[in-house]
């Protein structure tokens, strides 16, 4: 744990990064978009955090977790005043204020599981809608992703910039349209023009993980995400949440016949 700075205590890149559970690679990051720069460097120059600088990264978590992107949270930062007592108790709250939601929505979520286990132990099995609301509710606090990919995968936007991540949401939409025809034409999966699009989407997917061994874990969970979830995301999509679906199922089976 990151103990008390009374005594001028400094800590380490890896010592911040195991204590506050944010990747080495994110603090270089941050270092390098000039979000969290370490306060002091030793003579052979390796990084030392101050206690401003621990402050300044819980900041920076917090207003994440809050739905900030990193560009936004520079943003909030870069005022003069962003450390001083009342703007950290303005954040606390407002962290605070986020938790109570979340937390009210696990005792709902509950309470309506507890409901479906007295019936169960009553002899009597809920019906299917109860059993499709419980469902709808479940998903909501299922994002698919931890907070270190989370944040990774933050990493890797802000790596390749707005520009070439508006050109790949505009490439994605189009592989859409083509593969959507495809389902509903019920092309074989092992069809040379539909391996291609697959191929092309995976690829274009690969674009927004790392080349490493964490890039495959991210990757994995953006695909388990799809798979559990495809019609809560589909609800923010053009296109009609059935199809989506049929479309995530659709992906797989090629995968599977190549």
């Amino acid at each position: 744990m990151i103990g008390r700075d009374t005594a001028g205590r400094r800590w380490s890149i890896g010592e911040l990064a195991h204590a506050s559970g944010v990747t080495v690679r994110a603090l270089y990051h941050y270092d390098e978009i000039g979000l969290l720069t370490a306060g002091e460097r030793t003579a052979s120059g390796h990084r030392r955090y101050t206690e401003g600088d621990l402050r300044r990264l819980y900041r920076v978590r917090a207003l994440r977790a809050l739905g900030l992107s990193l560009d936004e949270i520079a943003g909030v930062l870069a005022d003069s005043a962003a450390d001083d007592l009342g703007t950290m108790r303005d954040l606390l709250t407002a962290q605070l204020r986020d938790l109570e939601e979340q937390a009210a929505r696990i005792e709902q979520l509950t309470h309506r599981i507890h409901g479906l286990v007295r019936q169960l132990d009553d002899s009597s099995m809920p019906d299917p809608d109860q059993f499709m609301t419980t469902l709808e509710m479940i998903s909501v606090f299922e994002t698919g992703f931890t907070q270190e990919q989370q944040e990774q995968l933050a990493e890797r936007r802000a790596e390749l910039g707005p520009e070439a991540v508006e050109s790949a949401r505009h490439r994605w939409a189009g592989l859409v349209e083509q593969l959507l025809v495809h389902v509903r034409d019920d092309t074989p999966v092992d069809d040379p023009q539909v391996q291609d699009l697959v191929r092309r989407w995976d690829e274009l997917g690969a674009t927004f993980h790392a080349d490493d061994e964490q890039g495959e874990r991210t990757k994995a969970a953006a695909r388990r995400m799809w798979q559990e979830n495809s019609g809560e995301i589909s609800r923010r999509l053009p296109w009609p949440a059935d199809r989506m679906a049929a479309l995530v199922g659709y992906l797989e089976r090629v995968r599977q016949a190549r």
